[in-house]
C-alpha cells in the first residue's frame, strides 16, 4: 500500500512552518493515541502514520529530501535500493549535500559558541524591592591559559588532518551521488592534535570556578531572568562565549506575599479593638505605617495602603500594600474575662439581630433549608 504524503497525513500545507508542523503533529497525536482508543485499530495506524510524518517534516535535512524526492529521499530501503548502502539515513546523506551546496554543511566550521548558562539566585523580597547587588560563583569551561585554546602542547601546533587534508569534511562516491560528511579523523575540525596540551589534554578548554558580580535591579520578581553577556562557557576553537543567565528566585518572607507589584499580609487584631476601634501599627517595606481600624470591623476586611507595595522593573507605578484583618480570639482567659464574655453573650442573646446579624441571618437560612 502506497504511503499517503506527509502533508497530507499532517493536514498542512507545503509551505507551512516549523511551529505549525509541531501543533498539527499534537493534536493528532491526541486524537489517534492508542490509551485513547483503546478498541479502534486503525487509531494506532493514524497515530504511527502521524509519527512518521512529524519525524520527517520536523528535521530541516529530512524535510528538504522529502520536498525534492519524495519518500524516496526519506526511506532507509530506498536509499539501500538506490546504491547508497552502508551509510545510514539517506535523507542524512541528502543533507549534507545540501549543506554544501549553502554553505551550512555538517562539520563545515569548527568554531563553535559555548554553552548557555543558567544560575538560580535566591534573594529575599527587600532585596528584589530595593535592588541589590552580590557576587556568584560558577562551574564554567575556560579556555585553557596553556594552550590558548589549541589543544597543543606548548611550542607546538596542531598540524592539518591527514585524513580530509585540513578541509575537515570527505566526499565519498555512491552511484549517481557525491557525499560529503564530515571527517571522521578529525570530525570536521580539519587540524589534528599531535602533541596535547599537558594542562588540558588537547581539549583546550578546562573546567574551572569563576566569581561573577550580579546587579540586582530593584523590583525583580520571580522567574526574572538577568542575563550576563559572554559570561558562559568559552567556545570551541577560539569560538565567541556562550551568555550566563541568573535566574531570580524569591526567598519565603515572615510577613509579606508579593503578588507581581501588590504586596499582602495578614493583620490580626484582637476582639475589643475590633469591635470599639481603634489606631494600630503595621510594617511595610520602608518602616511602620499607621491604620484606622473602624469600629465592628470583621475578619476578612482589607486594608488598602496606596504605594507601599513594589514598583516593577517595568512598571512605571508603585504597587500597593493589602493588609487583611483577621479577628483574634482570645485565648488564656483569667477568671475575671470568662464572667465578662459571659455577661456579654448573655446580652447578645437577648438581642441576636442587632449584635450578631450575620450569625442571625444565617441561622434564618439553615431555618428555613430544614423547614422546606
Amino acid at each position: 500500500m502506497a504511503k499517503r504524503d506527509y502533508y497530507e497525513v499532517l493536514g498542512v500545507n507545503r509551505d507551512v512552518s516549523e511551529e505549525d508542523i509541531k501543533k498539527a503533529y499534537r493534536k493528532l497525536a491526541m486524537k489517534h493515541h492508542p490509551d485513547r482508543n483503546p478498541e479502534n485499530p486503525k487509531a494506532e495506524e493514524r497515530f504511527k502514520e502521524a509519527k512518521e510524518a512529524y519525524e520527517v517534516l520536523s528535521n530541516a535535512n529530512k524535510r528538504a529530501a522529502y520536498d525534492q524526492y519524495g519518500h524516496a529521499g526519506v526511506d532507509p530501503s530506498a536509499a539501500a535500493g538506490a546504491g547508497a548502502a552502508g551509510f545510514g539515513n539517506f535523507a542524512d546523506a541528502f543533507g549534507d549535500i545540501f549543506g554544501d551546496i549553502f554553505g551550512g554543511g555538517r562539520g563545515r566550521s569548527s568554531v563553535y559558541r559555548g554553552a548557555d548558562l543558567r544560575y538560580n539566585l535566591e534573594i529575599a523580597l527587600e532585596e528584589a524591592a530595593r535592588g541589590t547587588e552580590t557576587k556568584i560563583r560558577i562551574p564554567t569551561m575556560e579556555e585553557c591559559a596553556t594552550c590558548h585554546g589549541s589543544g597543543a602542547k606548548p611550542g607546538t601546533q596542531p598540524t592539518a588532518c591527514p585524513t580530509c587534508g585540513g578541509h575537515g569534511q570527505v566526499r565519498m562516491q555512491q552511484g549517481f551521488f557525491s557525499i560529503q560528511q564530515t571527517c571522521p579523523k578529525c570530525h570536521g575540525s580539519g587540524k589534528i592534535v599531535v602533541s596535547p596540551c599537558p594542562t588540558c589534554r588537547g581539549a583546550g578548554r578546562l573546567k574551572q570556578h569563576k566569581t561573577l558580580s550580579v546587579k540586582i535591579p530593584s523590583g525583580v520578581d520571580e522567574g526574572d531572568r538577568i542575563r550576563l553577556s559572554g559570561e558562559g562557557e568559552a567556545g570551541v576553537n577560539g569560538g565567541p562565549a556562550g551568555d550566563l543567565y541568573v535566574v531570580i528566585h524569591l526567598t519565603p518572607h515572615a510577613v509579606f506575599q508579593r503578588d507581581h507589584n501588590d504586596l499582602h499580609c495578614e493583620m490580626p487584631i484582637s476582639f475589643s479593638v475590633a469591635a470599639l476601634g481603634g489606631e494600630i501599627e503595621i510594617p511595610t517595606l520602608d518602616g511602620y505605617a499607621k491604620i484606622k481600624v473602624p469600629a465592628e470591623t470583621q475578619t476578612g476586611k482589607v486594608f488598602r495602603l496606596r504605594g507601599k507595595g513594589i514598583k516593577g522593573v517595568r512598571s512605571s507605578s508603585t504597587g500597593d500594600l493589602m493588609c487583611h484583618v483577621v479577628v483574634e480570639t482570645p485565648v488564656n482567659l483569667t477568671p475575671r474575662q470568662r464572667e465578662l464574655l459571659a455577661e456579654l453573650e448573655a446580652i447578645n442573646v437577648k438581642d441576636e439581630g442587632r449584635h450578631n446579624p450575620r450569625a442571625k441571618s444565617w441561622m434564618d437560612k439553615v431555618k428555613e433549608f430544614f423547614a422546606e
